[in-house]
């Protein structure tokens, strides 16, 4: 996969900007850069922990980002975030986000090894003095470092001599606006060449009751070798708003 990437890490310009970094280089639109980054993005073992912590509050989950980072020499220690916070409003109970990040170089305490604040999912926490010491999530390649979209995190200093890199996957709740827009990093040209339930997680898909549509339909007959000038709107809903909606329109023909 680094292989795949080369070309696109050497092109891409470093960041503008506090958070993203002057020293850091990032892109997204993975599955259209790398064949395996399917790979990454369709991992039983990550899936299953992914529905396991997001599906409670949501029917279906989706990909929430598929992007690559590099970071230089001289980069300096990223803000300490938690991703959730793109999302406003009151969070509740329920957590939003898992990332996994998958080092494509080791990572190391000099070198910007993510760096993560254990219990920050629990807490809140108003000011960076409050923060606990965190934890350097050191390992090496076919590592994979999860954690929740409620826990603080950021990337380390870069004080070495060598480039750190990595790719982040992310995950969140199927009804949330994902970071990156993937109707545009994967238009149907591109994705009717996905696997169907790739093409899911990149938002080919409904979550009900009729969210994420295109006129009224699965946005997945965008990717049909032939797509209807005028599709006809279908109902999307759970079994029990199916149920309640069917009620209520059998005693309005009765009546009518």
């Amino acid at each position: 996969m680094e292989a795949d990437l080369e070309s696109d890490f050497e092109q891409t310009p470093f960041g503008h900007g506090d958070f993203y970094g002057y020293r850091t280089k990032r892109f997204g639109s993975l599955l259209r850069r790398s064949r395996f980054a399917e790979d990454l993005v369709r991992e039983p073992t990550i899936i299953s922990l992914a529905e396991t912590i997001l599906k409670p509050a949501c029917e279906r989950i989706q990909l929430n980002v598929a992007q690559a980072i590099e970071i230089h020499p001289g980069e300096i220690e990223q803000f300490p975030h938690c991703d959730q916070d793109m999302w406003p409003g009151d969070k509740g109970g329920q957590q939003y986000l898992l990332n996994v990040m998958w080092p494509l170089s080791r990572f190391t305490k000099v070198n910007g090894a993510t760096r993560l604040y254990p219990g920050t999912h629990k807490q809140s926490v108003e000011l960076l003095e409050q923060l606990p010491e965190p934890i350097v999530a050191e390992c090496r390649p076919g590592s994979a470092i999860c954690f929740l979209g409620s826990t603080i995190h950021g990337a380390g200093a870069n004080r070495s001599n060598d480039v750190r890199r990595a790719v982040v996957i992310g995950y969140s709740l199927g009804w949330l606006k994902p970071y990156e827009n993937h109707w545009l990093a994967y238009p149907p040209h591109i994705a009717k060449n996905f696997a169907p339930e790739l093409a899911e997680l990149a938002g080919y898909t409904q979550h009900r009751p009729n969210l994420g549509n295109y006129e009224g339909q699965c946005p997945s007959i965008l990717l049909h070798d032939t797509v209807p000038a005028f599709p006809r709107a279908t109902d999307a809903l759970r079994p029990d708003q199916q149920s309640a909606v069917r009620a209520f329109a059998d005693g309005q023909r009765l009546t009518s």
